[in-house]
């Protein structure tokens, strides 16, 4: 199938960013943490989440397991100011991308990044790749490695 203009996007930033992999666009909805497991044949913790809150006037993105939650007074601790969900339209000015397929590569300017410590658990996990039918799979030491990320185990749960 071929890839949106989005999709490519982060495949071309997943490749300058050292990484060999393909997005893959599929046929099922992976808008959801438990649609994108039951689409590429994994648990639900495998799966990153890419949610995005406002701190004041500024983008946090936080990349969860997909079976966890995150703790927002917890996350509000951490940077330092009070947070809030952030609306589609902020998510789509900060990232690139809509709801559901916000890719953790990829965003118009660097975001600071929260990882889950939860996803360092598993070999392999999958991420949204700039839309709701496209992903890929990466070993989350990649996205703990990439710029402005701190690793955190209090944020989900």
């Amino acid at each position: 199938m071929k890839l949106s203009a989005k999709a490519k996007h982060v495949q071309g930033t997943l490749r300058a960013l050292g990484l060999d992999v393909h997005v893959v666009k599929l046929a099922e909805s992976t808008r959801t943490a438990a649609e994108a497991a039951s689409a590429v044949g994994c648990t639900v913790g495998q799966i990153v989440k890419s949610l995005v809150f406002r701190a004041g006037e500024g983008p946090i993105l936080v990349l969860a397991s997909g079976a966890n939650f995150v703790d927002e007074e917890r996350l509000a601790a951490l940077v330092g100011t009070p947070i809030e969900r952030a609306r589609a339209d902020f998510v789509r000015q900060y990232t690139g991308y809509a709801i559901g397929g916000v890719a953790p590569v990829g965003h118009p300017q660097p975001i600071r990044t929260f990882v889950d410590e939860d996803l360092l658990q598993y070999e392999e996990v999958w991420a949204a790749a700039g839309g709701p039918f496209t992903v890929f799979a990466c070993s989350p030491d990649f996205l703990a490695s990439l710029g402005k990320v701190t690793r955190v185990r209090r944020v989900a749960g």
